[in-house]
């Protein structure tokens, strides 16, 4: 928005013949503007300042508005949900990706169950499968290209896949002390080994290039499992948990909690008795989806991540940091 332009025209002509006379009525206009001008440079002060105040108070009003009519000063959020997606209740889920045309690609766990798949978000049909050694126990997954590359607990070998038929192309040494989790910001892969370290690893040479220790107010949080990358942040399912950790991927300093226990509870609710935990985030940049599931759960839901409208009644971090387990 502009301030309108203040200007005086001065449309006088000259009907003096003396020479003299002419030259000072040619004068007479000028003067006339510089005193004019200089008598309403107070009422340019004024709207100047009057537009500002409306500039401040638009920009004020536009972030109250971003962060809804209670700014989320604790960084501590709640879901709703947008849509449900039927899940296979056998899965159980520890990698979790969308790749696009309401795709998502898989990986579940278990010895002799464990899996990489390729699932239609819609009707949650397992659409091509790659069935893993029963030696090995499938955990974290994320797309790089054209390639799955895969994690397992327990032992230091990854997995890289063909994303069009699954086939398995190569084994890599897991550069991390173990295998949980795996993400990617399409220039770096970010991996998880179930303590409090957040890996950033080169998806050529798959060696480890930085790492960093994820705190809370200072605090480790450990038994970080399920990555997402999300809009420029590092998301994570800590194990055991219904919460998901908002980081950044530059220092590992937690920028958030996703609190989300009614999902599961609801599930329970209604006679699914076996569901495990919450684990698996998947991310649809271009519609700016999520989506979440958990182990051996028969639902995956597509949510909406708002601030919370009361103050968080709960200790955060007796619900989302519990202490580290060691296997």
């Amino acid at each position: 928005m502009t301030t309108p332009s203040l200007r005086r025209k001065n449309n006088k002509r000259s009907t003096n013949s003396n020479p003299n006379n002419s030259q000072k009525n040619q004068m007479a206009p000028y003067a006339s503007s510089f005193y004019s001008k200089f008598r309403m440079s107070p009422f340019l002060i004024s709207a100047v300042l009057f537009m500002s105040v409306l500039i401040l108070l638009s920009i004020s009003l536009n972030m109250r508005s971003a962060l809804g009519s209670n700014p989320n000063v604790s960084g501590i959020y709640s879901v709703d949900v947008v849509n449900q997606y039927p899940h296979d209740p056998s899965a159980f889920t520890q990698g979790l990706l969308y790749a696009g045309n309401d795709t998502l690609f898989e990986s579940t766990g278990l010895n002799g169950h464990s899996s990489v798949r390729r699932v239609a978000l819609a009707t949650g049909k397992v659409e091509a499968i790659h069935s893993m050694h029963k030696s090995y126990f499938g955990e974290g997954l994320t797309l790089f290209g054209e390639r799955l590359f895969q994690v397992a607990w327990l032992t230091k070998t990854g997995f890289i896949y063909d994303r069009n038929n699954l086939s398995n192309i190569k084994t890599f040494i897991n550069p991390m002390e173990d295998g949980w989790g795996l993400t990617t910001d399409g220039k770096i892969l970010f991996g998880s080994d179930g303590t409090s370290t957040l890996y950033q690893i080169h998806p050529h040479t798959l060696k480890v290039v930085e790492k960093h220790t994820v705190k809370y107010k200072g605090n480790e949080v450990h038994n970080l499992n399920e990555l997402e990358y999300v809009n420029g942040e590092v998301w994570a399912n800590v194990w055991q948990t219904a919460c998901i950790a908002r980081i950044s991927g530059k220092d590992g300093v937690v920028l958030g909690w996703i609190y989300l226990p009614q999902l599961r509870e609801r599930l329970i609710a209604t006679g699914n008795e076996n569901v495990d935990v919450l684990n698996g985030i998947a991310w649809d940049p271009k519609q700016n989806r999520i989506f979440v599931t958990g182990k051996l759960w028969p639902k995956l839901y597509e949510i909406k991540v708002n601030a919370m409208k009361k103050p968080f009644s709960g200790d955060i971090e007796s619900l989302c940091m519990p202490a580290p387990v060691h296997f």
